[in-house]
């Protein structure tokens, strides 16, 4: 497997990613107590509260710190049972091929035609309040979300499996186990990496809207949970965009920082993407030496000029 040459996409990607990552992780141990209340209540940015506080004057950067992990922490476990599920439905059935690729399939594409959205919503709805932590989201959330990329890896499983090194594992009297462990995943490792990303990013978009909603993991503080208690709190209509903004904009950060991630592995994926950003380099490249060529960078046309102010 080849690894992605790195492109400035790929460098801001990373860049952002371990930066939200540090802040979640190391963050909650260098703020307070996110539920300890002040008189300072719906302050601004100040040098006591960097993010200034909220309705009843708990510090808004701390709560930003712990929401951060939580949401890291829904994102991260819904990509790794996303991951599995694909996996298993996918790569598993293809391989096996038959009624077993049948039956994955079909329950693949009843999970593609159901609405994403509204399922999560009527699950979540139906689980008690007191029983949605973050293990339980995080399955309702996989559960939804994993038949996409079942489809995409069980179409790449069937090409893998054609070659002729895999029949002849099947041939000699492999297990099934290590044929696919050995023989056809590691050709599936970029597509499984950029169908983890994109379960992370969803994740965390989803947990974010359930918990808007009011259907988050009740006892504990994600991204989501901020954005939901500051609309109850009015923080809009009050002007107290410090309570607002700051989970929103680390939602919409590590989203596009994940994405330009997963543009860069699809380039891995699929050639063309890199033969274009090639071809788009040398053309600039020509572009730019043309623009050199006529402003006389080159010499050829300050020769030129020299010469006639020579002749005056």
């Amino acid at each position: 497997m080849l690894l992605p040459s790195m492109t400035p996409w790929l460098a801001t990607g990373l860049v952002l990613v371990a930066v939200i990552v540090v802040f979640g992780v190391v963050g909650p141990y260098l703020v307070g107590d996110p539920d300890a209340i002040s008189d300072t209540g719906l302050s601004g940015p100040s040098a006591e509260h960097w993010l200034g506080t909220t309705q009843t004057g708990q510090d808004v950067l701390a709560q930003l710190a712990h929401a951060t992990r939580g949401s890291l922490q829904i994102g991260l476990m819904v990509g790794v049972l996303a991951t599995v599920l694909s996996a298993f439905f996918g790569i598993y059935g293809a391989y096996l091929g038959g009624f077993a690729d049948e039956a994955f399939s079909l329950l693949s594409n009843v999970f593609l035609v159901i609405p994403g959205l509204p399922l999560v919503i009527v699950i979540s709805g139906f689980v008690p309040r007191e029983s949605r932590g973050l293990w339980t989201i995080a399955v309702v959330l996989a559960l939804t979300s994993w038949a996409a990329s079942a489809r995409v890896l069980r179409a790449q499983t069937l090409s893998v499996r054609s070659r002729d090194y895999v029949a002849a594992s099947r041939l000699s009297g492999e297990k099934p186990w290590r044929v696919i462990g050995v023989e056809i995943l590691p050709n599936l490792l970029p597509v499984l990496a950029s169908q983890f990303v994109y379960a992370v990013i969803a994740a965390i978009l989803g947990e974010a809207g359930l918990s808007f909603l009011g259907l988050g993991a009740s006892n504990s503080s994600t991204l989501g949970t901020m954005l939901f208690y500051a609309q109850n709190g009015f923080a809009l209509p009050l002007g107290a965009w410090w309570w607002f903004v700051p989970p929103g904009l680390v939602i919409a950060l590590f989203g596009m920082g994940l994405s330009l991630i997963n543009f860069s592995i699809d380039e891995i994926i699929n050639p063309r993407l890199k033969n274009a950003r090639t071809a788009r380099r040398r053309a600039k490249a020509a572009r730019r030496r043309e623009r050199r060529s006529a402003t006389g960078t080159d010499g050829t046309a300050g020769t030129a000029s020299t010469a006639q102010e020579v002749a005056r």
